[in-house]
């Protein structure tokens, strides 16, 4: 007997039993599947692993980045998904394992097509998909507490000459199947690594690890990266310098690659979790920065008595009444932002976590080209605390409009508030723990930066428009993410409508075109999973009127962890039908 649904009532007890029996082989099997799917994953990936602090990984190893072991990590994926196809989702309706179902299937489907755009023959990145950023991020998270740890540093970073000329051979055979990254990211990690190779020894991240307690381990890292890493690190700029630039594109769309149209598609698909089309996010794009500018002038009219958004943005951007004076007053305007946020989420979430949060500048050789602020989780056994990574650069040309807002998409009650609600959560499994969906994850964050108002945690209207600054950089976003790699705009294009639109420096502005250019599809999550969720806020609160809790509203949000925007609008609909 095949039982396609256990959720209606059986009269039977013979057929309830099969039922429940059903059931129960079911989650098992999927179950294991999701457990064979994340042991996998963090044995092939475990830079990953070292990341998002999972218990006993495997610290002592870099990533295999050979086209050999990530097409063995494809075989994988297809047969999981082979394995998932032979479940029943009826029979694990109301199960926490439907979670796990939905989640699994999501993203095996989604990063098979994605595929498509063959991202390791082309990844010269100045933003954190590239080499530089990610090697520095982990050597920033690398547990070196005990001499055994530190064992394991030091067998990890002597791989990395290793992991570069395997780079190397990627982008090679990249220009033969005719995939290149565009020559202006190439200019920029040029310049990216340039700065690492002129700085001192005893500034490299990969030595910054070691504490002054730890001067024989120091010792040995600077002589590591003196020797060996410096060297492969020369090797792969001389490449790029010499060989690889005059072979990169010119174009800056992923269209420019071969099957490009259908690389975007994918990638839209991968990380908003949403099918639309690249003309409706640009249409969507230009909707929404139109119903943004509309508020942008109402607080012009309030407080800075002028209803042209375009010249108060300037104002913004260039009167030094507005600029961060120096690094550390924009280190400290962002810490009293994100206490404030933190003593505030109780009131708006029933779920709070343990996990603290840290305030920490980017790497100097780094923020030119890094983004203004992003976000490493904690450790899930508690000895590391999240990690709020702002860009300091040239801070004395930086407006104070959008640090705050930035502060709370990172932490309180964004990203912070995410990933370590699900870190701490008991009984989910490990793949709702760890991975992550942009969709989910930007769409919260940037939900969560006008929750901000809500709770009452903007200073001023200088900050307040710094909030609607950086919903217009998300709405912008979409303009021209699906403006370059679908509809033929120019970088230049791209870049004057990011500055006249928001209050980005032209600096920062640029260095977000950049990451967009080298990352298709990835901007386009934060505004559509944004614009999802409050649709969903307002359908609930349309619905159950009186009976709406904002606070079980957001815990109904987070329990999961990460999912699907349509995983996610089915879960809110069901709770709205229950407490109706």
């Amino acid at each position: 007997m095949r039982l396609e649904s256990c959720s209606a009532p059986v009269l039977a007890a013979l057929v309830l039993g099969a039922c429940g029996e059903a059931q129960n082989d079911v989650a098992v099997r999927l179950t294991a599947l999701a457990d064979a799917y994340v042991q996998n994953y963090f044995e092939t990936f475990p830079n990953d692993a070292t990341a998002l602090g999972v218990p006993d990984a495997p610290h002592h190893r870099m990533n295999d980045n050979s086209l050999a072991t990530l097409s063995s990590w494809h075989e994988k994926e297809e047969g999981w998904l082979a394995e998932l196809g032979d479940v029943d989702p009826p029979l694990l309706e109301g199960r926490p394992e439907a979670v796990t179902y939905g989640f699994l299937l999501n993203l095996l489907e989604s990063s098979i097509a994605f595929r498509e755009c063959r991202m390791e023959l082309w990844n010269v990145s100045p933003t954190w998909t590239g080499w530089p950023s990610q090697l520095a991020q982990l050597a920033n998270l690398q547990p070196v507490e005990t001499e055994e740890l530190k064992q394991s540093a030091l067998s990890r970073y002597s791989e990395v000459p290793r992991y570069l000329d395997t780079e190397i051979e990627n982008l090679r055979e990249g220009i033969r199947l005719g995939y290149t990254a565009p020559r202006n990211n190439v200019g920029a990690v040029l310049e990216q690594i340039n700065a690492l190779l002129d700085s001192p020894i005893s500034e490299s991240p990969f030595v910054q690890m070691a504490t002054d307690e730890m001067p024989e381990f120091r010792s040995e890292l600077e002589t590591l990266v003196a020797s060996e890493i410096r060297p492969a690190i020369t090797r792969y700029r001389d490449f790029i310098g010499d060989e690889y630039l005059a072979s990169a594109r010119e174009a800056i769309g992923v269209e420019a690659n071969p099957g490009g149209s259908e690389c975007y598609l994918a990638a839209i698909r991968y990380y908003s979790t949403v099918d639309i089309s690249p003309q409706e996010v640009h249409e969507t794009g230009l909707r929404e920065m139109e119903t943004i500018l509309n508020e942008m002038r109402e607080i012009g009219e309030r407080s800075f008595g002028t209803t042209e958004v375009f010249e108060l943005l300037e104002s913004l951007r260039s009167d030094p009444d507005y600029l961060f004076r120096s690094r550390r007053e924009m280190i400290a305007y962002a810490e009293g932002a994100v206490e404030r946020a933190r003593m505030g989420v109780p009131e708006w979430f029933g779920l709070v976590p343990e996990a603290s949060v840290v305030v920490e500048p980017v790497p100097q050789f780094q923020e030119k080209s890094a983004p203004g602020g992003f976000y490493n989780p904690p450790a899930e056994d508690g000895s590391r605390p999240g990690i709020y990574m702002i860009n300091t650069y040239q801070a004395d040309r930086e407006s104070k409009a959008g640090l705050e807002a930035t502060a709370f998409h990172e932490t309180y009650p964004g990203h912070h508030l995410q990933g370590s609600i699900a870190l701490e959560r008991e009984g989910m499994h490990p793949i709702s723990r760890y991975f992550y969906l942009s969709g989910f994850g930007e769409g919260g964050a940037l939900y969560s930066e006008r929750l901000g108002e809500e709770m009452g945690l903007y200073s001023s209207d200088v900050d307040r428009m710094g909030l609607l600054s950086n919903e217009a950089l998300r709405a912008a976003r979409l303009v021209v993410d699906a403006g370059m790699h679908a509809l033929g705009w120019t970088r230049q294009q791209a870049l004057d409508y990011l500055v006249t639109h928001t209050a980005e420096s032209r600096a920062r502005a640029a260095a977000e075109i950049d990451r967009y250019i080298a990352v298709p599809g990835q901007a386009t999550s934060y505004m559509l999973g944004n614009l999802e969720i409050r649709l969903l806020r307002e359908l609930a609160e349309r619905e159950l009127g009186a009976d709406f809790d904002v606070r079980s509203f957001h815990d109904r949000i987070l329990e999961d962890g990460s999912v699907p925007l349509t995983m996610l609008r089915e879960k809110i609909e069901r709770w709205v039908s229950r407490t109706r």
